[in-house]
């Protein structure tokens, strides 16, 4: 198989990873791609929310999968490119994507499906939006309704930032506060089939203890072992297939991964959000574990071939991944910084580095290109050695600035001992 993964992050070098490592890949490309993944495969320089360049080079390279990983590519509809064209595509469809694309959209699917979420109103002017504060009261969840690179979202007990917030962002998702511990749940789907995923855990805030602004994520861990048993069975029953179900109803089969983000409230399992791709840092992490070859999946879910996949197999084990930030992230992350130790970082026993914001300068030397510049990724027989040795491979990174987070899967470690 011929595969092209679309993005230059730190999933998309995970992508490409798992692909590489699966012998069914014969030919591996990725666009724009990093320094990471030019070590892996075919970097192309390419627009990727230009529909007719993918779908261009996706033809020369003669594509058999094309594997898209941010949103951007997916709401902007080059799925729907590739798809007129014959071309395999890993991603939903536009109208699909709609489901990450407009938080209000999603609601209406939840509703319409029966699906467990947190209460909800749709503003768009001040006085709906001081309305719906009021009667969810403190704290306060304000969600930008269309995609904001995951930092949308304000969850605050001070009202004037949450109207300052619904302000800024013109319409808005007001909802009720969902108490209880995150999940992420990754599900393949080919619009009548789906088959989850290890369940992953990410940290959203910028600083220890949850503390600082919400970002893209700083870390992420697999497995769950405080999570009630039955936990993916219940969501696959009460969420997914429900969901899958409905868009499917509504003249739009959902093909690709749908990312369940889910909040464990004392009521069970409730939906905070849904994503249409994978998510960044889990998928770190969640791909690392993954034993069944990447490719056929992937593919599987535009071709409807989903439906004889009852199970996947698993790296026994533990992964751990903790991002490294540059200056001033998430404001406005310092760019051109050198970075060093990544070869030494990669020679630690059961750890590796993923590329997720770098570059090479005019000399050749491997810099900062955005706010969250590497993942370092741990792994092991259980948590803490795979958190242990995620930090000792970390260690040997040289970032002017550079912040990251010291507490990442550090709770679950010591839970699991």
């Amino acid at each position: 198989m011929k595969a092209l993964v679309l993005g230059g992050g730190g999933r998309e070098h995970a992508l490409v990873r798992a692909l590489s490592h699966d012998s069914g890949v014969t030919d591996l490309h990725c666009a724009p791609g990093n320094p990471g993944t030019a070590e892996l495969a075919a970097n192309h320089v390419l627009d990727i929310t230009d529909g007719a360049a993918v779908v261009g080079l996706a033809s020369r390279l003669g594509a058999e999968l094309v594997a898209i990983g941010p949103e951007a590519p997916l709401v902007a509809g080059v799925a729907d490119a590739l798809r007129a064209r014959g071309i395999p595509v890993f991603g939903p469809d536009r109208a699909a994507a709609r489901l990450e694309g407009s938080k209000a959209f999603a609601k209406e699917v939840m509703a319409a499906a029966g699906v467990p979420t947190a209460g909800a109103y749709v503003c768009e002017t001040a006085a709906e939006a001081a309305e719906a504060l009021r009667v969810f009261g403190p704290p306060y969840v304000v969600k930008d309704d269309g995609l904001a690179a995951g930092k949308g979202v304000v969850v605050t007990e001070d009202l004037a930032a949450a109207e300052r917030h619904a302000a800024e962002c013109g319409r808005v998702v007001i909802e009720e506060y969902l108490e209880g511990p995150e999940v992420s749940l990754f599900v393949l789907s080919d619009g009548a089939n789906a088959v989850p995923l290890l369940p992953a855990q990410d940290f959203k805030r910028a600083r220890d203890g949850d503390a600082g602004p919400n970002t893209g994520g700083m870390g992420a861990y697999t497995p769950l072992p405080w999570a009630p048993p039955g936990l993916v069975d219940e969501v696959m029953r009460t969420v997914v297939q429900p969901t899958i179900a409905e868009m499917a109803r509504r003249g739009t089969p959902y093909q690709g991964l749908l990312y369940v983000g889910l909040a464990l409230t004392a009521k069970g399992p409730r939906v905070v959000e849904f994503n249409a791709r994978f998510g960044d840092p889990e998928t770190q992490v969640v791909l690392d574990r993954l034993a069944t070859p990447l490719g056929g999946l992937l593919q599987a879910t535009d071709t409807g071939g989903l439906a004889g996949v009852t199970s996947l197999e698993w790296h026994p084990g533990a992964a751990v991944t903790v991002v490294v930030a540059a200056e001033n992230y998430p404001g406005t992350p310092a760019k051109g910084d050198v970075i060093s130790g990544v070869d030494t970082a990669n020679a630690v026993e059961g750890a590796y580095v993923l590329h997720a914001g770098t570059a090479r300068d005019s000399e050749g030397r491997l810099v900062t290109a955005s706010g969250r510049v590497l993942n370092v990724v741990g792994t092991g027989p259980d948590l803490g050695t795979a958190r242990d040795r995620a930090y000792t491979a970390l260690s040997h990174i040289g970032l002017r600035g550079a912040h990251f987070r010291t507490d990442i899967a550090l709770s679950a470690a010591r839970r699991a001992r």
